[in-house]
């Protein structure tokens, strides 16, 4: 494995770079797990969700999360031992939070990880947690490198952080690249919350749906938004126009933490989001997996509520667990299993439940516990993913070949 080669920090684009090198503009045909592609003024932004369903939500949180492009990576092919990717980053931070590591930029070299780095240069977004204000510190366009690449032809992929946005501007190789065909595997397209989004994760091919797309031999497309798996319909309608060989949806954490509805909508609301996706794939795998393991909100509803208490963050659950109208994790394991053996019994053979907590249940929370008691750590998303790999596109699995 090669290590990756940071720029001096504050590096502008091609101030380094040899005249001999190849400049090659950021287009489409390069991306892959990204469903649009905004040209901006220095080159391309990718985005995770079109831009007919991105008018539709007024939630900036929302648009700052589908902006991140988690899951989404470069994809091309070159003989070049060194490559250089030019790029404005946006990093958020949170106010009263000790800053959270940059987001990383991971190399894979035929199927396998060769390096990670961070960029240089970039904006900073300060986001107060209790009020929502955002301050955003304007920055410049930065680099991020890796040298050392092995010699020949060969599939390269730069999968782009999971926790920043980022604006792309060009690549820079010693040898000419080229987009990279159609791998011919299979496309699964996940939706799920922050824990499916990759907060925690050490980079972004350590999100676990990444790890269980590398596990499992699949293209992915990464739909989890932070904070936003909330049973939105343009996200269903999105899916369901997302060419896709399986499907998988991840819900329950944010539904009960942001209090967002009550226990009469969500059936109703579950069956019409799982109707939308089978308008579009009326056969198609289909697996719905709720909440992994979350103490603070197995049986105590939201909201759910930042706590800063000496310098940290946790969550606190403040609803009233006496009140048979919200909605728990428990409640929402209940009814999605009832909802699946349903819909199964009405002759949809290929949906399928996962229970979140054979995931990531009490026996890896006391081992794995939640550092702000809602998100596991690098450790715990890692193993998330390749027990998913296992359930999933194992032997007998809903996923396997």
């Amino acid at each position: 494995m090669n290590a990756p080669l940071n720029d001096t920090p504050g590096h502008e684009p091609h101030h380094e770079a040899p005249t001999d090198w190849i400049t090659t503009p950021v287009e489409a045909r390069f991306l892959r797990g990204a469903l649009d592609v905004e040209r901006t003024a220095l080159g391309v932004r990718p985005h995770r969700l079109p831009s007919w369903a991105r008018k539709q939500f007024p939630d900036p949180t929302l648009a700052m999360m589908e902006a991140q492009p988690s899951g989404v990576r470069l994809a091309f092919r070159t003989r070049a031992t060194a490559v250089e990717l030019d790029v404005l980053h946006t990093k958020t931070v949170y106010k009263g939070i000790p800053p959270l590591p940059g987001g990383a930029y991971d190399l894979v070299v035929d199927g396998r990880p060769a390096g990670r780095a961070e960029a240089s240069g970039g904006n900073v977004l300060t986001i107060d947690l209790a009020t929502q204000a955002a301050e955003m510190r304007p920055g410049p366009p930065g680099s991020v490198r890796f040298g050392g690449l092995p010699a020949g032809e060969k599939g390269v992929e730069i999968w782009l952080p999971n926790k920043e946005t980022a604006e792309l501007i060009a690549l820079r190789t010693d040898a000419p690249v080229e987009a990279a065909p159609d791998s011919g595997r299979r496309v699964w397209l996940h939706h799920g919350s922050s824990i499916s989004h990759g907060t925690n994760a050490e980079g972004p091919t350590g999100t676990w749906p990444a790890v269980a797309a590398a596990l499992g031999g699949v293209e992915l497309v990464n739909l989890g938004f932070g904070g936003n798996a909330l049973l939105d319909p343009f996200v269903a309608r999105t899916m369901r126009d997302v060419p896709a060989d399986l499907i998988s949806v991840k819900l329950g954490i944010n539904l009960v933490n942001l209090d967002l509805m009550r226990v009469r909508a969500f059936a109703p609301a579950v069956h019409g989001f799982l109707d939308t996706i089978r308008d579009g794939h009326p056969t198609t795998p289909l697996l719905v997996v709720s909440s992994v393991l979350c103490p603070i909100q197995e049986d105590t509803p939201g909201p759910g509520a930042p706590d800063f208490e000496g310098g940290k963050l946790r969550f606190r659950a403040l609803g009233d667990p006496s009140d048979p109208s919200r909605l728990t994790l428990r409640v929402i394991r209940d009814e999605l299993a009832r909802i699946v053996a349903q819909r199964v019994a009405a002759g949809d053979a290929n949906l399928h439940y996962l229970d979140g907590r054979e995931l990531y249940g009490e026996a890896d929370f006391a081992e794995l516990p939640l550092p702000d008691e809602i998100h596991p750590d690098a450790a715990g998303l890692r193993r998330i993913g390749e027990r998913f790999a296992e359930r999933a596109f194992g032997d007998g699995g809903p996923f396997a070949v």
